[in-house]
């Protein structure tokens, strides 16, 4: 990959890894992420007028793509609901790019050279790596301690492994789903935000036929978390959707991963989470990844 995909696909890791701590930190899970897909809408909307419209050919992939999304909030909730970021993030983004990197060469006919296949073995042992570190009681604090507002049911860790593994799967068929669907467009940003829009409206239709007063009232106070979590999620995506029309899917969905670096960062600088030297081997590992990532 040129050093210019690498830096967009690090950007994209760093606003994801954002707006999933926006997620975390919310107090309902599940009304932040409609109220950031919401917000990613509301943005789409207003450029698409200026956007050429994807073809035609990519509009089955958007479709697809969006049922498939439902799943992905929905999950994403439920695991951040029953358990801590510091589990549930790392099983949810790390599990994804081996199964996308099995499933992409018989379905898109990708062949990564064995540089890559080391720098995606890297990145993901790192990322499984500080899911362990996270686990070990004197390595760091549970993130739900440090994260005001967070409330975790500490009984629970089982049903938020079980979550974040079926989100995986989920990101696995969203990301293989959009990488086709964002070649064939040609048009990767009207296709993104075609994608937030169609998906904004199910999850709103859903949740105000099921929690209507709940909506309005948490939309209402937290109505800045939509602005700012929309502007990154739509971002994130669209710039890992963009890189992925230039370079094989397989390693952008694995570059992105380094989203648990910047999530580590974020925890230790602002959040004030101590890292110790498993966490820190976790980390170097993803950094190692990366760098190989970037001379592949």
């Amino acid at each position: 990959m040129s050093p210019t995909v690498v830096a967009i696909v690090l950007l994209a890791a760093f606003l994801h890894a954002g707006w999933n701590a926006l997620v975390k930190a919310g107090k309902d899970a599940f009304l932040t992420s409609v109220l950031v897909a919401s917000g990613a809408a509301l943005i789409s909307l207003a450029a698409l007028p200026f956007l050429p419209a994807p073809a035609p050919a990519s509009l089955p992939y958007v479709l697809a793509s969006t049922l498939i999304h439902f799943f992905y909030y929905g999950l994403l909730s439920a695991a951040y609901r029953h358990g801590d970021m510091s589990l549930a993030y790392p099983l949810m983004r790390g599990s994804a790019p081996l199964m996308i990197a099995i499933a992409s060469r018989p379905l898109l006919g990708e062949v990564l050279n064995p540089q890559q296949y080391l720098a995606i073995a890297c990145i993901c042992s790192g990322i499984f790596g500080l899911y362990l570190a996270s686990r070990h009681p004197a390595t760091a604090e549970p993130v739900s301690t440090l994260v005001p507002g967070t409330r975790v049911d500490t009984g629970s860790t089982g049903r938020a492994t079980l979550f974040a593994l079926l989100n995986a799967v989920a990101i696995t068929a969203y990301t293989l789903v959009d990488g086709i669907g964002a070649r064939k467009s040609g048009a990767p940003a009207a296709y993104t935000m075609y994608l937030f829009v169609l998906t904004a409206f199910g999850l709103l239709a859903w949740t105000l036929a099921r929690r209507p007063a709940a909506l309005r009232a948490y939309a209402r106070q937290h109505w800045r978390v939509a602005l700012l979590g929309g502007f990154g999620t739509l971002a994130s995506y669209g710039l890992a959707l963009w890189a992925m029309t230039v370079a094989p899917v397989a390693a952008v969905a694995a570059l992105r991963e380094t989203a648990i670096l910047f999530a580590a960062a974020i925890a230790a600088l602002f959040l004030r989470e101590k890292i110790g030297w498993r966490r820190a081997v976790a980390i170097g590992f993803i950094a190692g990844g990366a760098a190989l990532m970037r001379f592949a």
